[in-house]
């Protein structure tokens, strides 16, 4: 063993001390990495509590960076970037955005049981009793956000806090259920006795004390903004010259569309209306999910686009009752450090049996054949799952199992929708690539609205306008999406990862790969999930093919 007193040692023991202070705040996060020492526990957040966690991260990046670059090998210094990032994105939403003194969606969105109820991880006992303790501490964390929060607070924080909470009664029943099939059930009973009463009085304090005087103001700012993207991503480009970039993007996109268009003599607008009119039936929802990730398994293995970790097995289910209102699709993946199991469960959203007609028809139109697949190349063959899949391989370090770049994460799934266009998948029409590109427009209108409400004064009504106009959006999902950029500015990430993706293939594909994606992308994917502004540091290390 190395000595302790060398600066890679001690660099070692710091390492895992920025990695345990950060589940101090943020233990849900360890526990969807599979790191099961964390189930259960929540964080403090009060002012008090928090202050002193950011007093503690403060010594901390101060030993970061006492150390000399010079004295560590080139790959613990791109560590050192790592948790320097670890400490500071967090510091930057208590300091700088404020999170937890103008987001109620903070507190009401702390309560997810997900990571106990839809991974078999462990035997039903432990994870219930997970559930309880997470549960037992609802009334305290709600608690904190009524003795915190500011206001005026921002109109569409309180408009979403209000939505999500009130599911919250509906996660608790799920809970419930699942215990009861354990026998377990009263233990989540008499929990939920002291949850849902404290649940029920938060809204009311939101929705008659808070909605009246909330205020249209959300904007982080163009200072906070620049500096979001530093600390979530490693990026100093200025954000103009992103904004740039995106609307090239949306203009090449914009022009294909219209190319396909003059060739299939129709309007665009007709091009989507004949995808929205090809969908599964009610019941075929879920089949047909399912024959697509084995469709989009095989275009992996054939094209070479990438090798596939084995076990490599992706279930498809119903999306739990409690995430219906917020996601079409997802996948919960494995984490990189749960060595239960490297199954995937891919998400789809049903049909609710409370529908009208009318409502299953539209929410079946929007899940036609060519948007699903396109959706399941996203979510796991060869988007989120097999990235997963070799994120669980990374052999490097901590920190590098730890980071999560939103936009490495969300880039590589929409660059692989992309990719699998370019390789042929759905050739044999035009269906595919318009699905495709339909998605591609609303990540380039996410990055523009973004930047545009955040930085340049842009409305929640100019916003939803550049979605119907730009993005083919009807005026309800366009006002949505418009919305969610007030709180969540990090939905420029689809687009920013997968341009800077389709940089670095450009750049290094041949010189450095000998024109091999599979052997691009496994290195790639070797990365982990590093923040988008070291790709290209990353990659100039690789030698030459």
């Amino acid at each position: 063993m190395e000595n302790s007193s060398t600066p890679l040692s001690a660099f070692d023991i710091l390492e895992r001390r920025v990695v345990d202070h950060l589940f101090v705040l943020q233990p849900s996060y360890a526990v969807s990495l599979g790191l099961h020492d964390y189930d259960g526990l929540s964080p403090d957040l009060s002012r008090s509590g928090t202050d002193r966690w950011a007093a503690s991260a403060d010594t901390l990046l101060a030993e970061l960076a006492g150390f000399d670059p010079a004295r560590l090998p080139p790959e613990r210094r791109i560590d050192a970037f790592l948790l320097r990032l670890l400490l500071e994105s967090p510091l930057f939403d208590l300091r700088e955005a404020r999170e937890l003194d103008r987001n109620p969606m903070a507190y009401v969105g702390s309560v997810s049981l997900t990571n106990y109820l839809a991974r078999d991880y462990a035997p039903a006992e432990r994870r219930v009793a997970a559930v309880v303790r997470v549960v037992e501490e609802v009334p305290r964390i709600l608690e904190e956000g009524r003795a915190r929060l500011q206001p005026p607070l921002p109109k569409p924080f309180v408009d979403l806090a209000l939505a999500i909470g009130g599911g919250l009664p509906a996660h608790l029943g799920e809970a419930q259920s699942f215990a009861d099939k354990a026998h377990l059930g009263p233990n989540v009973a008499r929990v939920r006795g002291a949850a849902e009463p404290a649940i029920a009085q938060f809204l009311a304090w939101l929705r008659d004390e808070q909605l009246p005087r909330a205020t249209p103001d959300f904007a982080l700012g163009a200072t906070r903004f620049q500096r979001l993207l530093f600390v979530r991503e490693g990026i100093d480009a200025p954000f103009d010259e992103i904004r740039r970039a995106g609307e090239a993007d949306l203009a090449r996109n914009q022009a294909r569309l219209a190319q396909i268009a003059a060739e299939e003599h129709s309007a665009v607008d007709e091009l989507f209306g004949r995808l929205n009119r090809q969908h599964p039936a009610t019941g075929d929802l879920l089949t047909t999910a399912r024959s697509y990730v084995e469709e989009t398994r095989r275009f992996v293995t054939a094209h070479e686009l990438a090798s596939i970790p084995e076990p490599a097995v992706c279930r498809v289910e119903e999306t739990p009752v409690w995430g219906r209102a917020l996601s079409t699709a997802s996948l919960n993946p494995p984490g990189p450090f749960d060595t239960a199991s490297s199954e995937g469960i891919y998400y789809v959203t049903p049909v609710d049996p409370s529908w009208t007609p009318t409502q299953a028809e539209e929410w079946l139109r929007s899940l036609n054949y060519a948007m699903l697949r396109n959706i399941t190349v996203h979510e796991v063959f060869p988007g989120h799952y097999l990235q997963f899949l070799h994120f669980r391989r990374v052999s490097g370090s901590l920190a590098r199992k730890v980071y999560l770049s939103p936009s490495f994460v969300e880039g590589w799934a929409h660059y692989a929708e992309q990719l699998a266009i370019e390789q042929g998948l759905g050739r044999e029409s035009h269906a595919a690539e318009v699905a495709q590109i339909h998605d591609a427009l609303l990540r380039d209108c996410r990055l523009l609205a973004s930047i545009g409400l955040h930085t340049n004064g842009m409305t929640v009504d100019a916003a939803t306008a550049l979605f119907q106009r730009e993005g083919h959006f009807e005026r309800l999902p366009a006002e949505r999406e418009a919305i969610r950029g007030t709180f969540n500015p990090e939905y420029f990430c689809y687009t920013l990862g997968k341009l800077a993706i389709l940089n670095a293939r450009g750049q290094y594909l041949s010189s450095r790969f000998g024109g091999k994606l599979a052997a691009f992308h496994d290195r790639l994917l070797a990365f982990g999930c590093p923040p988008i502004g070291l790709l290209d540091t990353l990659l100039a290390d690789v030698g030459t093919a």
